[in-house]
């Protein structure tokens, strides 16, 4: 996957490239990108780079810190966390910040006064929740990763994931979103989703509830099986976004849902 190469990031690079843009963890692979690694690489060829940290969020990775030169958050998800608003923000220099605030103002792409309010109050509780959403998402990995019915668990805070020194280097905590592979493909993924009981069907991430959907299915109508492979999609493949319900309800709701 280019997007866990550092060379492949370079090598796409031409005499026209002003811009790379990174999302890490990725949705829903969770792959990393070496934050670190891009923002040096970058900045020697004069290259801004911008980092999408919805997923991590500020409690659990600070691409700054790393070097890179713009964050942005679909403030939508984890810092509004109640499923209430449709917000983003963008984090980086004054000088780097300013020349967006110039072109959103221009375009007239600024947020309304209440869903802005929203994310305020969000971000008063980030902290909490995140220490939960984190919790949570460590114990369904583990326990998916024991299931017989499983055949691969993707999620950074297991040792057995393949880039897990990286993410232990660069992140504090690992996040709510785990995705899997049901063995018995579309069938028991489909099941797998009807008989939990405290998740909502839904393609939402970042709020108390839980949410879970089948991501191949949800792009199915719009890219071809050819292409849903190539993303490394199947659809035995089931994302789980854990909310911040008790660790212990949500491991015996998956269980059961897995009989």
């Amino acid at each position: 996957m280019a997007q866990t190469s550092v060379d492949a990031f370079e090598r796409a690079i031409t005499r026209h490239t002003k811009l790379i843009y990174i999302e890490t963890p990725s949705n829903p692979l969770l792959h990393l990108t070496d934050l670190k690694a891009i923002a040096d690489m970058a900045k020697a060829k004069g290259i801004v780079t911008v980092a999408d940290n919805t997923l991590a969020t500020p409690v659990n990775q600070r691409p700054h810190e790393s070097g890179i030169d713009i964050v942005v958050h679909s403030v939508t998800k984890y810092i509004g966390g109640h499923n209430d608003l449709m917000a983003g923000c963008v984090t980086g220099s004054r000088e780097l910040v300013e020349r967006i605030w110039d072109t959103s103002y221009t375009t007239g792409a600024v947020g309304a006064p209440f869903n802005t309010w929203l994310a305020l109050r969000g971000i008063r509780t980030l902290g909490l929740r995140m220490k939960q959403h984190n919790a949570n998402g460590h114990a369904i990995a583990a326990c998916l990763e024991r299931h017989p019915a499983v055949k691969a668990v993707y999620y950074p805070g297991l040792e057995s994931h393949p880039q897990h020194e990286l993410a232990k280097r660069q992140m504090s905590g690992f996040g709510g979103v785990v995705t899997f592979e049901l063995r018995n493909g579309y069938d028991a993924a489909h099941r797998f989703i009807e008989q939990l009981k405290i998740p909502t069907h839904s393609g939402g991430l970042g709020g108390i509830n839980s949410t879970v959907l089948q991501p191949a299915s949800f792009f199915d109508n719009r890219l071809s099986g050819e292409r849903l492979a190539q993303m490394g999609l199947s659809f035995g493949m089931v994302r789980i976004c854990s909310g911040i319900e008790e660790t212990g309800d949500l491991i015996a709701d998956i269980e059961q849902a897995l009989e």
